[in-house]
């Protein structure tokens, strides 16, 4: 290699980014020892910003574009190097790349559940989980505060910290939202959309922004789910329990076909999906609005064969059945006392039924 070739593998003519990776946020430019050649090219691709640095400071900041770098069109660097070999000399500068694409799919959620007051079940722990992307919004404060010299600064090395403002903002957000924990679903995407801002905000201060943030999903825990589907099926079993009934029935009827003694154990199976819909009709019946038990009313027995029963009227009222006894025995029962009974056309006075009034006794000896 002649002095020439060497001397022009020490100067730069192309300053340029091709991300071959998708977490790459920072990339270094690697110059090394070299020089980049005073009019060299610098080639800035749509998402990305070149940042140049003098001596630790930040001297100038190119959008997406292909510039010639000279002298007229880097101010503060001409100052900062004092171009003490002329305008045409080359230059030494680190040069940084910031990607200010949208990082997508980073991933969230709470890693301890969140306690909440529900006005239904009181107090309860649900944890959250869903997705987020980031970007860089200020890269020369995303330089100074976080990449430092860094020369490829990478997304997870920021995803951590970021994850952590998210769960916190989360957390207060769902506690003091006042939303019940069965309409939270109906509610995620209001939270999340109201708490992109928020986080942005928490984030500016190192350059980067939350363009999109998602709540995927808020849920209970399993033993409380679990409660919740038994509570559902006793739910679906009530309202659907004759339907139930019917096909218990149906389904005993094509099975007793299918056996050798064909319908004719039908109604054991009939008789048992009928069974087991009465037991459950009776457990599914709330106990709070089921009525105390009634006695049920004595029965009277038939009177005895060859017995006639009386009716006798006192007061107005009617009182029997009785027997010929009870009535003649009856306190207060007298000649003029209306009875009547099965066969009698009308209440007649005791005294004109022979059978009531009994026979008439002899007179008096001497009389």
């Amino acid at each position: 290699m002649g002095l020439l070739d060497k001397i022009k593998g020490e100067f730069i003519d192309i300053v340029e980014w091709t991300d071959d990776t998708r977490d790459t946020i920072v990339w270094r430019f690697p110059r090394h020892d070299n020089e980049i050649k005073n009019g060299a090219q610098l080639v800035v691709r749509e998402g990305q910003v070149a940042i140049f640095v003098n001596e630790g400071t930040i001297a100038d900041v190119f959008s997406p574009g292909t510039v010639s770098l000279e002298t007229k069109n880097l101010p503060i660097l001409t100052t900062l190097k004092g171009w003490k070999y002329g305008f045409n000399s080359p230059f030494k500068a680190e040069v940084y790349f910031i990607s200010t694409r949208q990082f997508t799919d980073q991933k969230w959620g709470t890693q301890n559940p969140a306690m909440m007051r529900d006005p239904e079940f009181g107090m309860v722990r649900v944890r959250a989980f869903g997705t987020y992307s980031f970007k860089a919004d200020d890269p020369a404060v995303l330089l100074r505060e976080l990449v430092g010299t860094d020369p490829a600064f990478k997304t997870d090395e920021v995803d951590e910290f970021i994850r952590q403002s998210v769960v916190s903002r989360v957390v207060t957000a769902l506690a003091t939202s006042g939303v019940a924990v069965l309409d939270l679903a109906a509610h995620q995407n209001d939270i999340a959309d109201k708490l992109a801002p928020i986080i942005s905000e928490d984030l500016k201060h190192l350059g980067l922004t939350l363009p999109r943030f998602i709540i995927e999903n808020v849920s209970l825990p399993a033993e409380v789910e679990a409660m919740m589907d038994k509570r559902t099926q006793v739910g679906v079993m009530h309202g659907a329990l004759d339907e139930f009934t019917k096909l218990q029935a149906a389904e005993a009827i094509g099975d007793a076909a299918k056996n050798p003694g064909g319908l004719a154990g039908a109604g054991v199976g009939i008789g048992a999906g009928a069974a087991l819909g009465a037991q459950l009709a009776n457990a599914l019946q709330p106990t709070a609005v089921q009525a105390p038990a009634q006695t049920a009313p004595a029965v009277a027995p038939p009177p005895l064969p060859g017995t006639t029963q009386w009716y006798v009227g006192e007061n107005g009222a009617q009182v029997g059945p009785l027997s010929p006894a009870e009535v003649t025995g009856r306190a207060g029962i007298t000649p003029d006392t209306l009875v009547w009974k099965a066969g009698m056309a009308e209440w007649t006075r005791l005294g004109d039924v022979p059978e009531l009034a009994g026979p008439t006794p002899p007179p008096l000896p001497g009389s």
